[in-house]
């Protein structure tokens, strides 16, 4: 079997380097997954352009598509990661245990995105009428939908990599659910 290793500031490209060090400033380290991408020398600057891009979702928002996603994907670095990054959001620890499993009764316009986000991860983008007619009812648009599946691309990427090289965590580990 191939053991996947994340890569250090000095096996990676300058360029790379450059993003690490910014990384380091930004966040205070450079998270394994991040590091990860670096294998390739262009994929971390990709990764990261498409993360930051301008959404008309907010940070909320797509904490709850991070979350549905990543439990849907099983994606146990992604959880982890999002369940730091749902608590400076504001949300419970309950309610990112409810939002992983796709619903979010405490407030139903999130609960509306969460349902969504959840059966557009799980039959790739194929809903129903009904779903969509739900989801556009709670207040979201087209253009809302858009930046719903661009968030959902974003986290397939980072769960199907960890998924594949299994690097350590470096995150407080997300519970079970």
């Amino acid at each position: 079997m191939t053991q996947f290793n994340v890569p250090t500031r000095n096996e990676v490209t300058a360029n790379n380097q450059t993003i690490f060090d910014q990384l380091e400033k930004g966040l205070g380290f450079v998270p394994n997954l991040y590091a990860y991408f670096a294998k390739n020398d262009t994929a971390l600057g990709d990764y990261l352009a498409l993360q930051n891009r301008k959404s008309t979702l907010r940070a909320k928002e797509r904490e709850i598509i991070n979350l549905v996603v990543s439990q849907a994907n099983g994606c146990r670095y992604c959880q982890s990661a999002h369940t730091v990054l749902g608590g400076m959001n504001g949300f419970s620890e309950d309610q990112i245990l409810e939002i992983r499993k796709g619903t979010a009764a405490f407030d139903t316009k999130l609960d509306a995105l969460a349902k969504f986000t959840l059966l557009v991860t799980e039959n790739k983008g194929q809903v129903s009428k009904e779903a969509k007619s739900e989801f556009f009812a709670a207040g979201y648009s087209e253009v809302n939908m858009i930046d719903v599946v661009m968030v959902i691309g974003d986290k397939i990427i980072s769960n199907y990599i960890h998924n594949l090289a299994e690097f350590a965590i470096d995150f407080p580990i997300a519970k079970e659910l």
